[in-house]
Formats: structure tokens, C-alpha cells, sequence
């Protein structure tokens, strides 16, 4: 007797791919802006569909993806040790250059050791599930970065610990959870140092007061905070002066460090702790050699040349300052400090217009649209680098002045 075929009768788990048809329709409406290729890049200037255009949308913060010292020092690495380590740091995975790199990014951030991880996504994960038992509790605030989320959703469904999230930078509701548990309780307090979304920053003197008084340990996020803000681009705990009471920092090296990967630093027993407890690094492969060589290289070039993160803050002040003059809803547009510049749009439809007609004129900007935003709030993302010139800047501001009054959004 055959086996009958069920799956052209019954719903199929894929029904919502076919189903799922509003990027087909952004692409006939020629505004399609995901996943356009780069041909060439130059750090403030790419090359994308044969041309040239000012990239405002880079996360590459201190411009340094093309530095010469980068490349020569990713290319050295790829000589000396291959492409790859094949291996999990706990096993044959570990160079001198991961070593160097820990040694170094402690160091810069003012904690006794660190660990790296083979992305910034990982790093989340690899160092929130293995600190957190069953009985204890992760506060996380509500706006924090997906990778964060991941790394709450894999605690609580690993060993079964409560995740509270509390609203968006409010100390008041914070505290206000936090009051409610013991104080002998195990407590996580986990926050963005600057929220990836809006560019604000989060208020790192008054979390690391909650934390003193309710018994709680603290993991910032600097992946938009690291080369930006801070005493040399240090961080937000840097910014604060509360550097000695965080007890971890972590973050990406897609950013400022112009490569791929993560760390997270903190108390030498913390990472020793992670080095062995730790699932996100003891069963990946570890970070490439040219990953970890160009991370080292773009790291030098901080500490070498502070005045970097003063031009990049002068970069980004200067468009901040230039869209609310024209009219635009720019958010924490009178005190924004980051490299991070958001235009609230509202309505998806005219903020793909807008982007289409800013790529037109030779401009690529982020947009984002609900989920990534509230509902009704869509948004272009610009980020900018020290890299940038004032003749980009001022054809930005000119160019969104010019199709937003053109699309009647000022």
C-alpha cells in the first residue's frame, strides 16, 4: 500500500512565505531600498548601480573599512595564518592575535580581561545565558537591540529565568520592578549604550545607581556607543564616569572597528567564567585571522588619533542641525550627540519616496519601517562618519530640503 500525500491537502508550514508578497510590490514600485549591492567602497563614498553615492547610511563610524593600516593588517594576517582557524577558540581555534586583541580592548575600556565572540549578534548570547540561573532575573530595557532580545529569549528558555523589560530609558518603572524582588535575588541589568534606532543614550549614571542599590550586576551594549562617545571614544560608562561601576561591556566590531565579531569585558573571573560556561563561543568557530588583525589595526587607530570621534560628533551635528533648520521631525534633534541621525517620516509610503528620490540624487540613507518602528513611524536612519566631508554634508542637506519639500513632508 503506498504512503498517501497529505501536504497538497492540508496548510503547509511555507503558506506564509507565498503568502508574504509587500516586498514584491515595493520592487515593481521601483522603491525597493534592501539589499543593493556595493560595488566599491571608500568608506563615505560607494559605488553602487555604476555611480557613485555619498553612503549616510554606514555604521562604518570612524570611516576606517578602507584605511590602508586595516587592509594591510587583514592581509597580513591572511598570509600568516590562512582564512580561517578551523576550530572553536576552546579548541584549536586561538592565535596570538585573539589574545593581543583581549589584551587591548581591556585595556582601552578600563576592565581587567575580555573575550571575543565571531560576531556582535554571538556576543549577546554568549554572555547573558551563562551568568543567569533559574531563580534569577534579567531587566532589560524595552527598546534594546535584537540581539539583546535573542540573548533574554535563549536564558529564559535555556535555564528558565525571568526577563522583565522595563519601558524605554524610564528609571522610575525600573526601579520600581526592581523593588518588588529580594535583594539577595540574582539581577541582570542589561542595556544598549546608545539605542541603535534612535541614537539616544541611555541613562548609564542613573542605571548603575538602581544596580548599587538593589544588589544588581551590569552588561552595557556599546556597539553605537564605542569610537563615538566618551572620554577617546571609550563608551558610555566613559561619558558617565561610571566606568568603575559597570561590571561588563560589550560590542561589535562591525562599527567603529571596521570588521566582524565582538567582545564582551569585565571582571577577570566573569570571563574566565564565559571562557568555559559559555556555548556561543565554546561551539563556534572563532574569529577569522583578517577579522581579528583589522579589528587590532582599527583599534590602534582610535587610540593614535582621538580627534577622530570629535570629528565624527561634528559630522553628525552639522546634518542633525541643517534638517531641523529645514523643518524636518528630526528626533533628539536639539540633543542628539551620537553619529546616529532619525527622521521621523510617519507614513511608509513617503518615506520610501523620499529615500528613492535621496539614492536618485546620488544619496543612500536607511529607511525603517514597523516592525523595526513603532506603528505609524517610519524613518529614515542616517549615520555618518568622520570621514565625511563638508561638500557630502551639505549636498544631504540640501537634497532631503529639496525632495521633502518636493513630497510635501516639510
Amino acid at each position: 500500500m503506498g504512503i498517501e500525500n497529505v501536504k497538497t491537502s492540508l496548510p503547509s508550514l511555507f503558506d506564509k512565505c507565498q503568502d508574504y508578497t509587500y516586498a514584491d510590490d515595493v520592487k515593481k514600485a521601483g522603491i525597493y531600498p534592501y539589499f543593493r549591492p556595493i560595488e566599491e567602497s571608500e568608506g563615505p563614498v560607494v559605488r553602487m548601480e555604476g555611480r557613485e553615492i555619498i553612503m549616510a547610511g554606514s555604521n562604518n563610524y570612524l570611516g576606517l573599512t578602507a584605511h590602508p593600516k586595516v587592509k594591510e593588517a587583514a592581509l597580513a594576517a591572511l598570509k600568516k595564518y590562512g582564512s580561517s582557524c578551523s576550530g572553536s577558540r576552546y579548541l584549536t581555534g586561538t592565535i596570538p592575535l585573539h589574545e593581543e586583541l583581549e589584551t587591548k580592548l581591556a585595556a582601552f575600556v578600563g576592565k581587567d580581561a575580555a573575550l571575543l565572540f565571531s560576531t556582535g549578534y554571538q556576543t549577546s548570547q554568549g554572555a547573558i545565558q551563562p551568568l543567569v540561573k533559574r531563580s534569577d532575573y534579567i531587566f532589560s530595557d524595552r527598546d534594546n537591540h535584537a540581539s539583546i532580545v535573542a540573548g533574554n529569549l535563549m536564558a529564559r528558555g535555556g535555564v528558565g529565568c525571568d526577563v522583565i523589560r522595563y519601558k524605554h530609558c524610564d528609571m522610575e518603572d525600573l526601579e520600581k520592578r526592581l523593588k518588588k524582588l529580594p535583594l539577595e535575588a540574582g539581577k541582570l541589568l542589561v542595556t544598549d549604550g546608545v539605542f541603535s534606532t534612535f541614537g539616544n543614550v541611555a541613562k548609564l549614571d542613573e542605571i548603575s545607581r538602581l544596580a548599587k542599590k538593589y544588589n544588581a550586576q551590569t552588561l552595557v551594549d556599546d556597539a553605537h556607543a564605542f569610537g563615538v562617545i566618551g572620554e577617546g571614544g571609550r563608551g558610555t560608562a566613559s561619558k558617565f564616569g561610571v566606568n568603575d561601576d559597570i561590571d561588563m561591556v560589550m560590542c561589535t566590531f562591525s562599527k567603529t572597528l571596521a570588521s566582524l565579531g565582538g567582545f564582551v569585558a569585565g571582571d577577570e573571573r566573569v570571563i574566565n567564567y564565559l571562557k568555559h560556561h559559555s556555548p556561543a563561543l565554546i561551539f563556534s568557530a572563532s574569529p577569522t585571522p583578517p577579522s581579528v588583525a583589522a579589528a587590532l589595526a582599527a583599534l590602534d587607530i582610535l587610540i593614535a588619533e582621538p580627534e577622530r570621534v570629535g570629528q565624527l560628533r561634528k559630522n553628525a551635528d552639522y546634518v542633525r542641525r541643517g534638517l531641523v533648520d529645514a523643518g524636518f521631525n528630526v528626533i533628539h534633534g536639539e540633543d542628539g550627540e551620537t553619529a546616529i541621525v532619525p527622521v521621523l517620516i510617519g507614513d511608509n509610503k513617503k518615506a520610501f519616496g523620499l529615500w528613492k528620490g535621496l539614492f536618485d540624487a546620488g544619496i543612500f540613507v536607511n529607511v525603517f519601517i514597523p516592525p523595526a518602528t513603532p506603528p505609524n513611524k517610519s524613518m529614515m536612519r542616517n549615520s555618518f562618519m568622520a570621514t565625511h566631508n563638508e561638500e557630502h554634508l551639505e549636498k544631504v542637506v540640501h537634497t532631503y530640503t529639496t525632495i521633502g519639500k518636493k513630497l510635501g513632508i516639510i
